[in-house]
């Protein structure tokens, strides 16, 4: 299957209270439309302008099963994607979607007796050379931290060191990140919510734990608007720009999606704070920020901004924002073309980034979406 990555009567009689009563009534026609967008525009701060805030471009569904809480990483030009559940049925499978468009069916997981990567959902992974990492998940009853690693040379699986090392229980809803020859682990659920990091070394196969969200050294400008406190979570997005990690969004206790965002510098071991996704600041740049924050959605990075969609934010939301690295800001995109879902993953081909999977309600998913940040907005594509 391929995704093409490749509009007066006649009278003689002039009568000027007739024509004048007409030509009013044409302004008015003309002209009060834009009176109400101006009005619009006027209440609020930040304004989505369809011609400069992106498009959302349906691409061929996967040929993997419709299913939600799925992993994918990226080796070279092709992205998998594996595990997951449909509400039914929990996966061990993996898929790849190459450049061309094209969908490969690849080794599932092992399952065979005393050596057995359990089907599962909200499991995290990343890609260091050529290899994929995969740990953590859920069966619904048991939470994982076996590791596996998948050699995209040749098509296996093989086991590698429980999550940190052996020492903690299972957990599922992690993040995970990977800089250099090294993966990160984050935060997740093992029945408490959890902030810890832990590093992968795949040359010496050792996990070792490093400092937890919000272990800062200071803040940039004060601590108006920045993040003083890292809490637990689980459910959030991580993502990497210039070998620096962010982590943002996440449930917290209580059924709370936090508000905090930090970044992760690793020669350093430290967490560095970043403005919150929330109108909590003396100043107006965050006046706008009311539906940012969310649990279960997807991030990715094109070019220097990162991209938020979907999730969970008081229902499924289809709010997509912009994060400027250099700014340190978040404006308005066009929001998610489909429906709002959770548990959905993303991924970055090139410089082209995709939206797939993932559940609303009952209704599970196996589209794919395509996001143009530069391109105007095409209700019909």
């Amino acid at each position: 299957m391929e995704i093409h990555f490749n509009y007066l009567p006649n009278t003689h009689t002039y009568n000027f209270i007739e024509n004048f009563m007409t030509m009013n009534k044409v302004k008015y026609f003309f002209f009060l439309p834009a009176s109400i967008v101006l009005l619009l525009i006027a209440c609020n701060h930040t304004v989505t302008n369809p011609l400069q805030s992106g498009n959302w471009v349906t691409r061929s569904e996967s040929d993997a099963n419709a299913r939600f809480q799925a992993v994918s990483f990226v080796v070279g030009d092709t992205s998998y994607i594996g595990t997951g559940y449909d509400g039914l049925t929990r996966y061990s499978d993996l898929w790849s979607l190459d450049a061309t468009g094209r969908w490969h069916e690849c080794a599932s997981l092992p399952q065979v007796s005393g050596d057995s990567a359990p089907a599962r959902n909200g499991a995290v992974a990343f890609a260091i050379g050529r290899t994929g990492y995969l740990t953590t998940g859920t069966d619904g009853y048991n939470k994982f931290k076996d590791t596996w690693a998948y050699n995209v040379d040749n098509n296996t699986w093989v086991q590698k060191a429980d999550f940190a090392n052996g020492t903690l229980p299972g957990r599922y809803g992690a993040s995970a990140f990977a800089i250099g020859n090294y993966g990160y682990v984050t935060s997740g659920n093992d029945n408490n919510y959890l902030k810890d990091l832990w590093q992968y070394d795949p040359s010496t196969d050792k996990w070792t734990k490093k400092a937890s969200v919000g272990s800062l050294v200071s803040t940039p400008n004060g601590t108006d608007g920045y993040s003083t406190a890292g809490f637990k979570r689980m459910l959030a997005t991580t993502f990497v720009y210039k070998n620096q990690g962010y982590i943002v969004t996440g449930l917290g206790g209580g059924g709370t999606n936090v508000t905090d965002f930090w970044k992760y510098d690793p020669p350093t071991d430290t967490w560095i704070s970043l403005r919150q996704i929330a109108n909590i600041s003396t100043s107006n740049y965050d006046d706008d920020y009311t539906d940012i924050a969310r649990n279960s959605g997807v991030a990715f990075v094109q070019g220097d901004s990162a991209y938020l969609t979907v999730g969970i934010s008081g229902g499924y939301t289809q709010k997509t924002w912009a994060y400027d690295f250099k700014t340190d800001l978040w404006s308005r995109k066009t929001s998610f073309e489909r429906s709002g879902r959770e548990g959905a993953v993303a991924f970055v081909l090139g410089s082209r980034a995709f939206v797939s999977m993932g559940k609303a309600s009952s209704t599970y998913f196996d589209d794919l979406e395509e996001w143009q940040p530069n391109a105007a907005l095409n209700t019909n594509d």
